[in-house]
C-alpha cells in the first residue's frame, strides 16, 4: 500500500499552504522538497522549521488542533482569508496519517489561539492551569468528581470584582502554579467553594473568591451552571481568562472575553 507521502504532491498541488502537525524529521524533510508553503505546528520545533507555530497543549480534538494552527498561521500572516490550506495531522500514534483540506474563513476562527497569545497571562501560565484542571478532572478528590474555577490574569481587577468566602491560604505566600507541590495544594483546596485567582505571571493570589461580575451579554452554552456563568462573566468584565472544571460532566472549559473558546475532555489526555 502506498504511503501518505507518496500522494502528498497530488494532494497539495493547488493549495496555498500546508500545515504539518508534529511531523518527524524524516517526514518533514521528505515534504520540504515540494513547492508548497509549509508551516510546522508542534509543541517543539525539533525539525528546525521556519515558519513554525508553537502548539502549547496537544489538543487531542483534531478540530481544536487544526483551528489553533490556522489561527496561529493567520496571526503570523502565513495564511489569509480565502486560502485553501492542507492540514497533515496524526490521528493515531506515529507519523502524520491524515489529510484535511480547509478554506480559511470566519468559521475557522474560534479564538483558541488568542486564548494563549492574547491573554494578559503568560501562555505558560494558561497551559499550567489547564494541566491542573485536566489532572483534577481525571482523578477528582478521593475518587469523586469535583468542580473548580481558575481565573487567570488581571488579578487586581478580578479581586476588586469578588469577595472572600473564607481565609485566604495564599495571602502572604509567593507560590506559583506549575510547581508540583503547589499543584497538589490547588487540587486539595478545589474541594471547597470559590474561585482561585492567579496573576499574569502565575502567582496564586487567592482561593475561596466569590465572583461578582455583571452577567449581561455573557454567551455560554445552555445547560452550564453558575460556575461557568461566573467564569464567563468575569472574563467579560476583566482581561482575565477563566478555566472551569465541571463537576457534572467532567469537562474542562476555557472562557475569554465572555465566551467559550475551548472545551477538553480530561479522559482524553
Amino acid at each position: 500500500m502506498a504511503s501518505l507521502t507518496s500522494h502528498l504532491a497530488e494532494l497539495v498541488e493547488d493549495a496555498d499552504a500546508v500545515l504539518l502537525f508534529s511531523p518527524t524529521a524524516s517526514f518533514h524533510d521528505r515534504f520540504a522538497d515540494d513547492d508548497a508553503d509549509v508551516v510546522v505546528v508542534a509543541p517543539d520545533n525539533d525539525v528546525n522549521a521556519d515558519p513554525f507555530v508553537e502548539l502549547p497543549v496537544p489538543f487531542r480534538d483534531i478540530r481544536d488542533r487544526i483551528r489553533f494552527g490556522l489561527e496561529g498561521s493567520a496571526a503570523a500572516d502565513l495564511v489569509t482569508e480565502g486560502d485553501e490550506v492542507v492540514c497533515v495531522v496524526g490521528v493515531f500514534e506515529g507519523e502524520p496519517d491524515a489529510v484535511i483540506r480547509v478554506t480559511v474563513d470566519e468559521t475557522a476562527q474560534s479564538g483558541i489561539y488568542g486564548l494563549f497569545t492574547d491573554s494578559r497571562a503568560d501562555p505558560e501560565v494558561i497551559r499550567d492551569v489547564l494541566e491542573v484542571a485536566i489532572e483534577l478532572g481525571k482523578k477528582g478528590q478521593k475518587g469523586k468528581p469535583v468542580g473548580a474555577l481558575f481565573v487567570v490574569g488581571d488579578a487586581g481587577k478580578v479581586m476588586s470584582k469578588s469577595r472572600s468566602l473564607s481565609y485566604n491560604p495564599f495571602e502572604k505566600s509567593h507560590v506559583h502554579v506549575g510547581d508540583p507541590i503547589v499543584n497538589v495544594m490547588l487540587k486539595e483546596f478545589s474541594r471547597l467553594d470559590g474561585a482561585f485567582v492567579i496573576s499574569d505571571s502565575g502567582k496564586i493570589v487567592s482561593a475561596y473568591r466569590y465572583l461578582e461580575p455583571g452577567a449581561e451579554g455573557v454567551d455560554i452554552p445552555k445547560g452550564l451552571g453558575a460556575r461557568h456563568m461566573a467564569g464567563g462573566a468575569i472574563t467579560q468584565d476583566t482581561n482575565a481568562t477563566a478555566v472551569v472544571l465541571s463537576e457534572s460532566d467532567g469537562l474542562v472549559r476555557a472562557f475569554k472575553a465572555g465566551r467559550l473558546v475551548l472545551e477538553l475532555d480530561p479522559e482524553e489526555y
